[in-house]
């Protein structure tokens, strides 16, 4: 099959690999009909990721159809319409049984596209495919359903539900890239009185204010001052990291309250200081975290209900074998306009 192979920072090619076979009873193998690129991604073709070898399949973000499952497979079947999962579950560890899957201890976690083969390819392998893909209702199309694969229950666990943010919060997003988007439109279920959306291009700021932001900066803007005169000079109430930069991180801690919170999700390549000489008197919160994708079903059914709108975040379509394509157009934003891709299988 064809599929983006890794060969080391700044280096990818679409080229021949094996096909996936089952390989534990707990297997399944899923035809992709539709996939996506991540930002963590761009960040493995940096470099930022040294974790990822060489040769590695990237990707791990999917919609496709299950064509085979192992013996101990029993909640999905050859035929069956799935989502497959950034994040892979074993479902019997310790931290799977807090529902912490991320940190899952009996091989899963973070794989797809990072210790083992991805989702970019024409097929892929998914371990423990009972408590990692999530079968699809007919009505629920492909193109939505894949941001459901990562950058929905991202947004919505590490930024909103980690962020701790209440009705009539004043909310700070710094990135309004793909997942600080998704963070503005999850946000936006907890009903704050302001959403303020900081992103240096002026179509990102755009999007981000279609999306629910009601106050659209540019960092060249005096963000602080504004942020000061919306809360009676206290300071926001939460403050997203949506870029992973040392300046954008540094930059949330100053803009939120005494009290406050500050939800990092950037994904960082290089470190970031902590002014805790200054901070430590102010009664911060700050939290880091991978995605859980606990809340996975809750946001399928708020989809399928029509109470999630994403209509939007997609701006480029692909077919599967245009990948190289692909990352270019997505890796080039500020150029293309590009929020989020998606590839298509069979087109």
């Amino acid at each position: 099959m064809k599929a983006l192979v890794y060969h080391g920072p700044g280096r990818r090619s679409w080229e021949d690999v094996p096909d996936p076979a089952v390989k534990s009873p707990d297997d399944a193998v899923v035809r992709v009909d539709c996939v996506t690129i991540c930002g963590t991604d761009l960040h493995i073709l940096k470099g930022d990721v040294a974790t990822v070898e060489p040769g590695r399949v990237l990707g791990h973000e999917a919609v496709g159809t299950v064509e085979e499952v192992g013996s101990n497979v029993h909640t999905v079947a050859p035929g069956d319409r799935v989502l497959v999962s950034c994040i892979s579950a074993c479902g019997h560890c310790r931290y799977c049984r807090e529902a912490r899957y991320g940190q899952c201890l009996g091989g899963g976690g973070w794989i797809l596209g990072h210790r083992i083969d991805g989702t970019q390819a024409e097929r892929v392998r998914v371990p423990f495919a009972d408590t990692s893909t999530y079968r699809l209702p007919a009505d629920v199309g492909d193109e939505d359903a894949v941001l459901l694969a990562d950058i929905l229950p991202t947004s919505y666990e590490v930024g909103v539900l980690a962020g701790g943010i209440r009705p009539g919060d004043t909310v700070v997003v710094v990135g309004a890239g793909p997942i600080g988007l998704a963070a503005i439109m999850t946000a936006r279920l907890l009903s704050p009185a302001h959403i303020i959306a900081v992103d240096p291009a002026h179509g990102r700021r755009q999007a981000a204010g279609a999306l629910g932001a009601d106050v659209l900066l540019d960092p060249a803007d005096d963000v602080a001052a504004r942020v000061r005169d919306l809360t009676a000079g206290l300071g926001a109430d939460v403050a997203i990291e949506a870029v992973g930069i040392p300046a954008t991180f540094e930059s949330c801690v100053e803009l939120v309250r005494p009290g406050g919170h500050v939800a990092n999700i950037g994904v960082h390549g290089s470190p970031a200081t902590l002014h805790l000489e200054t901070a430590w008197i102010r009664d911060l919160t700050i939290t880091t975290g991978l995605v859980d994708t606990a809340t996975t079903p809750i946001l399928l059914r708020m989809l399928a209900a029509g109470q999630l709108g994403v209509t939007g975040l997609i701006t480029h379509r692909f077919g599967l074998e245009e990948m190289q394509d692909a990352y270019d157009v997505f890796a080039r934003p500020a150029d293309t306009g590009a929020l989020k891709v998606a590839l298509f299988g069979g087109l």
